[in-house]
């Protein structure tokens, strides 16, 4: 009884914290900024100006992009009516279709802005009208998780082309998709491993902003702020981590088999560490980029996850950059493969608030330019390496 008190005390007071930052139960701007998804207007300005100054990393960065297939003028939409999605995307009826479709859409809009060429405008619009005439549903197991992916690449494209290019009529039906097909799946979060809830969340904070929806974006806020403690520990939590805010997981039994049956527990160990990297670096990346959001619409919520987020970042880049692993962590062996994650995060949190973090600096750079997972993280050397904006 003793642990399961002193849990829900770390938990309210993660909530005081939360507030003592800036936090507030209602997060959402009075005016949403346009575009405002992953990427404003000045950062792509920023962006465009390096790549037509040819400076680095940007510009080896844009022309691996524009190496990619996500970003070809000849690429054929494949939209469904229903995507359905099992285990580890088992069957796939759709799945990969559906968020590489997305993510050439994103390439197609950051192409059009940085070269001003309407043709790659008009392509990414052909691809979400694509989308937006036909998808009715997501089904089956991972329906939630597939509905997170291409859920927070989708809005980052509509924002670039709806607020920076004239002329796009199924604007309109491409939101109400977002708001039928999308948001009802990922707005109510999950009990899973946390990479889930996290993506989800994204999805729909990124929904809200292009919805304009100030009661999604409060909820998403608030999902995030909820989950955020239960994924990556600081020592301020106590001797165990926060429990997740739902699934019954509470006993200190029941949270170290949760965390993978670890049960040491420091500075920015993620609750997915012991199950790989991978699923890890999809939970980091959607924190960065929640941040990021809330910071281009004016609230900012770096400040308020700044301490995990460093740590989270920091702790997995050693161990990816070859440091030896304990025998206490994870048995003495850990599953590798971080991903194009840390460019987000870290431009955040060293370049802009000036947080010393030289293991993520040091993996940042050497990863350059990043490129993408194929599932929602895509170009980030592009838009966000040492961006002042």
């Amino acid at each position: 009884m003793r642990s399961r008190t002193f849990l829900s005390l770390s938990a309210l007071v993660t909530l005081l914290v939360a507030g003592l930052t800036g936090g507030t139960a209602e997060a959402a701007p009075a005016t949403f900024t346009h575009p405002g998804v992953l990427v404003s207007r000045p950062q792509l300005d920023f962006v465009r100006a390096q790549v037509q100054a040819n400076a680095q990393p940007w510009k080896t960065a844009y022309d691996q992009m524009n190496a990619s297939s996500y970003a070809s003028l000849t690429r054929t939409p494949r939209p469904r009516a229903v995507v359905e999605c099992g285990p580890y995307s088992n069957p796939n009826n759709g799945c990969t279709d559906e968020r590489q479709d997305a993510l050439a859409a994103y390439t197609l809009a950051l192409r059009w802005y940085i070269s001003r060429d309407t043709r790659y405008a008009e392509k990414a619009i052909s691809i979400m009208d694509a989308w937006s005439a036909t998808i009715r549903d997501h089904t089956n197991s991972n329906a939630p998780l597939q509905s997170g992916w291409a859920g927070s690449t989708w809005p980052r494209a509509a924002e670039i082309i709806r607020y920076t290019y004239t002329g796009w009529p199924n604007a309109g039906r491409f939101a109400t998709m977002l708001r039928d097909v999308y948001l009802p799946e990922v707005a109510g979060g999950s009990s899973s491993n946390g990479n889930w809830e996290l993506t989800m969340t994204e999805a729909a904070l990124g929904i809200a902003v292009f919805l304009e929806d100030r009661a999604a974006y409060d909820r998403a806020v608030a999902k995030f702020r909820a989950r955020l403690p239960a994924y990556v520990y600081v020592a301020a939590d106590g001797d165990l981590p926060v429990p997740p805010p739902v699934g019954g997981v509470d006993t200190p039994a029941e949270i170290i088999g949760f965390w993978h049956d670890q049960s040491t527990f420091v500075d920015g160990l993620s609750q997915e560490t012991c199950r790989d990297f991978t699923h890890t670096g999809y939970g980091l990346s959607s924190i960065s980029h929640i941040a990021e959001i809330s910071r281009i619409q004016g609230q900012d919520l770096y400040p308020e996850v700044a301490e995990r987020l460093r740590h989270g970042l920091g702790f997995h880049a050693k161990y990816q950059l070859g440091t030896a692993v304990p025998g206490w962590l994870c048995g003495g062996g850990l599953t590798l493969g971080l991903g194009p994650i840390t460019e987000v995060g870290f431009n955040g949190l060293r370049n802009r608030m000036g947080i010393p973090m030289t293991n993520t600096q040091t993996l940042t750079e050497r990863q350059r330019p990043a490129g993408t997972n194929n599932l929602f993280v895509a170009w980030e050397t592009l838009t966000h390496a040492n961006n002042p904006n």
